[in-house]
């Protein structure tokens, strides 16, 4: 409730008090005071309206001791001491809303994906530093400095006009996908998944000539269509299932339809670009479901085309996985060895994962004594329990073997 309060609360006040520190100050400390006092009153019946009608006060004292220039719809937002919260299908446009503010040219662009979802999604610094490969102290410190910029340089966060919605769009979906991606990862956080395809959904529906924002929602909804395969109990235990090996009948097929439709309106408005790349080579991995086999070629050519444009190291790893399948191991690992750069797989475990696969469908003695070490630093870098299991089991095998 927390994380989904604080980011829907702290949207609506940042939107229309136009300054994104000073609502996050009145909301930390409404926050503080529910902290002290819900445990000896009780939990209010509506936390998240006693919480807004808190921020709102603290939002009030400061504008006692500030001048700030604010529109009429403001002023008596703030003033009105209506303990309701705002309306829940308003809310998600205000979110919207504040993403494109976050995306202002004028923050530093190596910050805007990370302070999207912090201040909008409510995620924390250690799940935004997954993210992006670093480490929590650091991507805290990034926020911090980004979040000072921001107070001394005076930005307000104001809805942009129509015209630059265009130039800002790309960093939004990137946030939007950054929190799905960071939702996968974690089985408990389905309601983030869902929020995310709601964001997407109505970011495509708001700009309906942006190829992108199609691509996107169709990239979600044919991961998100394969979830209930994606994890299966087992003694008591959850137990994480590989794609290659999930059970395709427990795929969702109305939804693989509707992307898959999704993805051929994206590709009409011949605007290519990587996120409808991203829903092809998804799209691709789904013809499983009807056909039995994995288009390993048409998908190895399609990272091939998503290089050129966004050469990221997801995409170069799974370039080489799809190599492997298509043309042997031999083929997969010379494609692994090419990312040469240490700093970023030291901390990204679906590169150590597949070199450890590729390494271990080799056989050799040699190759087998690598897997393991591969395994092992793809096993210590993950945090999911399930997946964890997962790769001890391969590791299990490897030294039976």
């Amino acid at each position: 409730m927390a994380r989904e309060a604080y980011g829907r609360i702290l949207a609506y006040l940042a939107y229309r008090f136009k300054d994104l520190a000073a609502a996050e100050d009145a909301l930390a400390e409404a926050f503080a005071v529910a902290l002290k006092t819900w445990p000896v009153s009780g939990v209010p019946d509506s936390p998240e309206a006693w919480l807004m009608t808190a921020a709102k006060r603290n939002l009030l004292q400061v504008l006692r001791h500030r001048q700030v220039e604010l529109d009429p719809a403001a002023t008596i937002l703030l003033v009105d001491e209506d303990t309701s919260a705002p309306q829940a299908p308003a809310i998600p446009d205000e979110r919207l809303k504040l993403l494109f503010a976050c995306a202002h040219p004028a923050i530093d662009p190596q910050i805007h994906t990370a302070l999207m979802l912090q201040t909008v999604l409510g995620l924390d610094a250690e799940k935004i530093a997954a993210a992006f490969l670093v480490s929590p102290a650091a991507m805290a410190q990034r926020l911090v400095r980004a979040k000072n910029k921001i107070r001394l340089a005076g930005i307000r966060f104001e809805e942009p006009e129509a015209r630059d919605l265009p130039q800002r769009i790309h960093v939004v979906l990137e946030a939007i996908y950054a929190a799905f991606g960071l939702a996968w990862d974690d089985q408990g956080a389905s309601d983030l998944t869902q929020e995310a395809i709601y964001l997407a959904d109505l970011t495509a529906s708001l700009l309906p000539a942006q190829a992108e924002p199609a691509g996107l929602l169709a990239l979600m909804l044919l991961s998100d269509a394969r979830r209930a395969a994606r994890y299966v109990q087992a003694g008591g235990e959850l137990e994480f299932i590989p794609l290659h090996a999930q059970n395709t009948a427990l795929w969702d097929e109305p939804r693989i339809a509707q992307a898959n439709r999704i993805v051929w309106h994206a590709a009409s408005l011949r605007q290519p670009g990587p996120f409808q790349l991203e829903a092809a080579i998804q799209s691709a991995h789904c013809q499983r479901r009807y056909t039995g086999v994995v288009p390993w070629r048409s998908i190895a050519q399609l990272y091939a085309q998503l290089l050129h444009i966004a050469p990221t190291l997801g995409a170069r790893v799974g370039h080489a996985v799809a190599l492997g399948e298509s043309q042997g191991a031999a083929a997969a690992l010379q494609a692994l060895d090419a990312v040469v750069s240490e700093h970023e797989i030291s901390r990204y475990a679906p590169y150590w994962a597949a070199r450890a696969h590729w390494l271990g469908q080799r056989a050799l003695v040699g190759d087998a004594q690598a897997a393991v070490a591969a395994y092992e630093t793809a096993l210590r870098l993950h945090t999911g329990v399930p997946e964890r299991r997962y790769l001890q089991s391969q590791i299990d095998l490897l030294q039976k073997a």
